[in-house]
């Protein structure tokens, strides 16, 4: 049996264990999104759960500008961004923004020169690859673009990517639209504990059954490792068994759907 096989339906999840969660992690682009957009249907997702007294924290690989804007606009409790580079947390109250780092600014700094030079050695060597739109607002990863913005790479191409980056030292994850490549010793989940710890109160262990994570890329597997309630929305599929470990669960419909999905089950098990 492949890994991805041995996922189950979503409706398979025990209510119990649904009813408990009463933090919600979630990737961004294929989780919320679908087809590069948000759709109203992921947003109200989102709105319904905080509603309910749901933390909603999204975990990204998107850089920090955008990070700073989903903090203070959108119905979020908090945001992990460059796939662990930090955590933004918007106090509203105060209207402070406490922006926390894995990594000090001297050192981030100085990867980013380091990177500069590794972007213009993968563009080169791996044709058709370009530096992601984005990655004027990131502070600590590069961001390589296979497919979100120019015509979509073979795997093979992908893969050649990620040696790159591993070659110079870095490490590197796919995500469902760029190669993320950074130095330093962190990934989403390493911030995600952190962050759960500093500003929630809930410790590793108390996280594995009080979180649900919902992602779709191998860039998610940490977190699909980590906490029991993993759940995938459809297009997981999509990566065949790149992903190591899979979510434990998996949705019927697609992206934001399949995330919309999710929240409805959730919402249903805490008021049964």
């Amino acid at each position: 049996m492949t890994a991805l096989a041995a996922m189950r339906p979503l409706a398979a999840m025990p209510v119990p264990a649904l009813a408990r969660i009463d933090t919600v992690l979630c990737d961004i682009d294929d989780t919320l999104t679908s087809g590069g957009r948000l759709p109203a249907e992921s947003y109200a997702a989102i709105e319904r759960l905080e509603g309910a007294g749901v933390t909603v924290i999204p975990v990204t690989g998107r850089p920090a500008g955008w990070c700073d804007h989903i903090a203070r606009m959108w119905p979020v409790a908090a945001i992990v961004g460059e796939n662990g580079a930090f955590y933004f947390r918007y106090e509203r109250v105060r209207r402070r923004m406490l922006r926390r780092y894995a990594r000090p600014a001297a050192t981030r700094r100085a990867d980013r020169r380091r990177l500069s030079a590794l972007a213009r050695a993968i563009v080169a060597a791996v044709p058709g690859s370009a530096v992601a739109a984005d990655q004027a607002y990131r502070e600590a990863d590069l961001a390589i673009d296979f497919c979100e913005d120019v015509p979509r790479l073979p795997m093979g191409a992908v893969e050649r990517i990620v040696a790159m980056f591993r070659e110079a030292g870095a490490r590197a994850k796919i995500s469902s639209v760029h190669v993320n490549g950074w130095f330093g010793d962190y990934d989403k989940l390493t911030t995600v504990l952190r962050l759960l710890r500093e500003c929630f109160e809930i410790g590793a262990e108390a996280a594995r059954r009080r979180c649900a994570f919902v992602g779709d890329s191998p860039n998610d597997s940490p977190m699909f490792g980590y906490f029991g309630g993993s759940v995938g929305v459809a297009n997981v599929r999509d990566f065949g068994d790149r992903i190591d470990p899979p979510p434990a669960y998996v949705t019927t419909a697609r992206g934001g759907a399949g995330f919309a999905e999710f929240a409805v089950a959730l919402l249903a098990a805490r008021s049964a």
